[in-house]
């Protein structure tokens, strides 16, 4: 194993087998978060199969060699503890956060999660069931359902367009081979990053990590590539009837992912134009116009690509006044340099986002993750806000320029028909 230190009480160990474990120590805590980061989740799936990693992140908590699903459910609750999952579009995630005493039990649960679930037929059809609730959940929600609506105008054709649950046809389809040929091909531990953070000794936790057998193995086991890009479909409009009371709208356009170094002059951007009661479009569509209880922007990035986009909730009388004034908005932010003060302003909000965000255990955990799974640099926490100090106007104003204009946007509404 190679272990190097990248800043004060952090370090990245890479085991031969391919795994690799971050972990920061945080100093005067009493708990500690740990996770394990798999390369499998939706946007590796075949159209046929789609929701199938997000049915077997379901499906490992229905019990694993060594313990019942009651006892996974029950064993760090106890302690005040907690186990929580994600299948996102790039990797599924397995978190604990827990008493830094019992850390030993967090990585052992974990990795009866991720190594060895039981995946039963005989579990698969009422996890099946739960799974479809889901998918009625969001299709009975309006303003989560347009950002599905969105996802899917933006790559009608490529991973970051379907649905992570799923579809009823997808999941009636599966077996419980499917699932165990799914873990056998992606839950190997070349695929996985691991992390920690909190009152977490490295060396301590590389101990846990080989009593679980992490380590075993001497061939390299090669992590899965990302996807390949796919520009997005951009500047069109998709519109969507149903009996809502509100008009739900999403304009929103492809970006870059995590690595690009225009992130930072993008979430300054995306805080600017929506990021909060003072941004420009709470000010003008709700404060000075009233035509939306709830406005804002926001940014999502993704190992090959990103989104940024804005959602409106509107009356449907109202919602082409919301329409022609976001748009007017997106044409000022793309044409006009900012000025001066704003992007001051705009630096310090951002700035002070990243500092509030790592107060606890869990997020440094998934920092640390973060920067493995994307590919990014690891940078000290200093290094990022000199960098963010050091944008200048006209990089925002590049930025701008190509990711806000009014023509790039694809606009989706769903809403009842014009009477």
């Amino acid at each position: 194993m190679e272990t190097v230190r990248l800043d004060e009480g952090l370090s990245r160990t890479t085991a031969a087998n391919g795994l690799v474990v971050l972990s920061e120590m945080l100093p005067g805590l009493r708990s500690a978060a740990v996770g394990i980061y798999v390369r499998t989740a939706s946007a590796h799936e075949q159209s046929r199969q789609l929701g199938i990693s997000h049915l077997l992140e379901h499906m490992v908590f229905k019990g694993t060699e060594r313990r019942s699903a009651r006892q996974l459910a029950l064993e760090l609750e106890v302690r005040g503890g907690g186990l929580d999952a994600f299948t996102g579009r790039d990797y599924t995630s397995y978190q604990a956060h827990v008493l830094d005493a019992d850390l030993p039990l967090a990585v052992e649960i974990l990795t009866d999660l991720v190594r060895r679930p039981l995946l039963r037929q005989s579990d698969l059809e009422s996890e099946r069931n739960v799974v479809l609730e889901e998918i009625n959940g969001v299709a009975d929600t309006p303003d989560d359902l347009v950002f599905e609506l969105h996802a899917r105008a933006l790559w009608p054709s490529h991973p970051y367009g379907y649905s992570i649950l799923g579809t009823a046809e997808s999941l009636e389809a599966m077996s419980a081979e499917d699932l165990r040929a799914l873990h056998r091909t992606g839950y190997y531990r070349g695929n996985c990053v691991i992390a920690a953070a909190g009152n977490v000794e490295h060396t301590k936790l590389l101990s846990l990590l080989e009593r679980e057998g992490w380590f075993e193995g001497t061939g390299r086991e090669e992590p899965r590539t990302g996807i390949a890009p796919a520009p997005a479909i951009t500047g069109g409009t998709c519109i969507e009837h149903r009996d809502t009371a509100q008009t739900h709208i999403v304009f929103g356009t492809d970006t870059f992912p995590l690595r690009d170094p225009r992130r930072f002059a993008l979430a300054i951007l995306t805080n600017i134009f929506g990021g909060g009661m003072s941004s420009r479009l709470f000010q003008r569509v709700r404060e000075e116009l009233g035509l939306a209880y709830a406005i804002y922007a926001y940014k999502q990035f993704f190992q090959s690509s990103g989104q940024l986009g804005v959602y409106v909730g509107t009356q449907p009388s109202t919602a082409d006044e919301a329409v022609d004034a976001i748009r007017a908005e997106y044409g000022r932010i793309s044409s006009e340099a900012l000025p001066a003060a704003e992007l001051k302003d705009g630096k310090q909000q951002l700035k002070g986002q990243i500092m509030l965000a790592l107060e606890s255990p869990g997020a440094r955990m998934s920092r640390l993750a973060g920067f493995e799974l994307y590919g990014d640099r690891y940078r000290p926490l200093d290094e990022m806000l000199r960098e963010i100090d050091g944008i200048q106007r006209d990089e925002v104003t590049a930025v701008a320029a190509e990711f806000f204009a009014p023509e790039r946007q694809t606009v989706v509404r769903l809403g009842p028909e014009k009477t």
